[in-house]
């Protein structure tokens, strides 16, 4: 009986201590005021397509990014600062409140669909494999592998990172996968994949 009580004391606490690491998406939208000036009240960042929308995000992405910025896994000049004086709690709110947004869907240059969808759906010749095996058909992405959502991001903001990604400016993916990828496409297929994943829905 004893045992029984100290086991169920032990779930009770581990359940807790869950709940209390969950982040809160009310205190995140007040705690997300910092964020706006970039990223958009709602997480639609407009003013820049450099900077990425993180409405309907996936929180797990969020959260590892954020630490990665604060780590300086992920190197960015405006983002370190940002990332710096964040407690778990503070990014564990803020990855919840965004996560709970609605992100808006942009268009894609006409002239770039149809191979910016071949390329996302088949891959190219050079042997980059398809978009859809991680980021989805829909390119809803896959939250608990931590793929990112990429349906509607800026294409500016998916140029950029693939190119980092390439050239080894961004470095924080997991085993090198996405690195591989981007070293098998050229800027003109960065351009239509990108294009492609703006006005993808």
């Amino acid at each position: 009986m004893k045992k029984a009580l100290l086991i169920a004391s032990f779930v009770a606490m581990a359940v807790s201590g869950v709940a209390q690491a969950a982040g809160d998406a009310a205190a995140g939208k007040t705690k997300s005021a910092a964020c706006a000036a970039c990223h958009g009240a709602d997480g639609n960042s407009g003013a820049n397509p450099l900077w990425p929308k993180l409405a309907g995000q996936h929180p797990k992405y969020m959260l590892k990014q954020l630490h990665d910025f604060k780590a300086a896994k992920r190197k960015d000049a405006t983002m370190a600062p940002m990332a710096a004086p964040l407690k778990d709690q503070d990014m564990e709110d803020l990855a919840a409140y965004f996560s709970s947004q609605t992100r808006k869907i942009g268009e894609a240059a006409a002239d770039k669909v149809e191979q910016g969808e071949k390329l996302y759906r088949a891959g190219s010749s050079n042997g980059a494999p398809a978009c859809t095996g991680c980021h989805g058909p829909d390119g809803a992405g896959n939250g608990p592998a931590n793929f990112p959502g990429l349906s509607g991001q800026s294409a500016a903001y998916v140029a950029k990172q693939l190119k980092d990604f390439r050239s080894g400016a961004r470095s924080n993916d997991l085993n090198g996968m996405m690195a591989g990828v981007a070293s098998k496409l050229s800027d003109q297929e960065i351009e239509a994949v990108s294009q492609y994943v703006q006005g993808l829905h």
